[in-house]
């Protein structure tokens, strides 16, 4: 074990409800819980808006988050599916099934007065979420959020580091999310695991086109037959 250094001088602090020590903290035994409910306060103490929620993706695209749970899966993306789930069952947070135009998302709310107010009135229409519907039937709430392209790259590629999450992030914007996992799944088949492999897979793609998953190449100028078959085909021989 790494021995801590200490705080430095200045150091920033983030709120947890005083009723996260008295009744949630004796409750939880899963150490993937706990660090996940932990991130959760910080980073919705962080944001801006109302209602104050985090997305799904978020949460898999966050580096630090996805190694602390290292130790608890077999795959991270795997440990934090289940410990938001959990956190779910056990009311820490709230969770709505939304859509956007790339899929689905799932939000989740701190589980207080307020935002049980606020997920009410984004179920029933009165709040719209920027780029986000409900996901029919209206309310369903789902527990196992489908894998996106930051769990299925720690499922088939290796760790998901800070710089690894910016490049997807910036992949995201470029191509189809399709594409980007069907390059996770070319590199696997190639034996080729790395972020450098599967970006100029997905360049080339770009460039060339792509078609179930392979290159789509201009073989009209190559073609060998091109001759042979055509209207003068009796004067050429093989």
């Amino acid at each position: 074990m790494r021995k801590f250094g200490g705080f430095p001088l200045k150091t920033d602090y983030a709120p947890v409800p005083l009723a996260f020590f008295s009744t949630l903290l004796p409750e939880i035994t899963d150490a993937a819980e706990l660090k996940t409910t932990l991130f959760l306060f910080r980073i919705l103490y962080l944001k801006k808006g109302f209602p104050r929620y985090i997305t799904y993706r978020e949460l898999a695209a966050d580096a630090g988050l996805l190694f602390s749970l290292r130790p608890h899966g077999t795959v991270p993306g795997e440990a934090l599916r289940r410990s938001m789930a959990a956190a779910v069952k056990r009311g820490t947070v709230l969770h709505l099934a939304l859509t956007r135009n790339t899929g689905q998302e799932d939000i989740y709310l701190l589980n207080t007065v307020r935002d049980r107010e606020a997920l009410e009135k984004v179920k029933n229409g009165e709040i719209r979420l920027p780029g986000l519907e409900l996901k029919p039937p209206a309310g369903e709430i789902l527990t196992e959020p489908a894998p996106n392209i930051f769990t299925k790259y720690e499922e088939n590629i290796g760790l998901l580091t800070p710089l690894i999450a910016e490049q997807l992030k910036e992949a995201e914007t470029l191509y189809p999310e399709q594409w980007i996992i069907d390059a996770f799944k070319e590199a696997v088949i190639a034996n080729k695991r790395s972020w450098r492999y599967i970006s100029h897979l997905l360049e080339r793609w770009a460039t060339e086109g792509k078609k179930d998953g392979t290159y789509q190449r201009d073989t009209k100028a190559t073609d060998p037959d091109k001759f042979v078959k055509g209207k003068y085909g009796h004067l050429f021989q093989r």
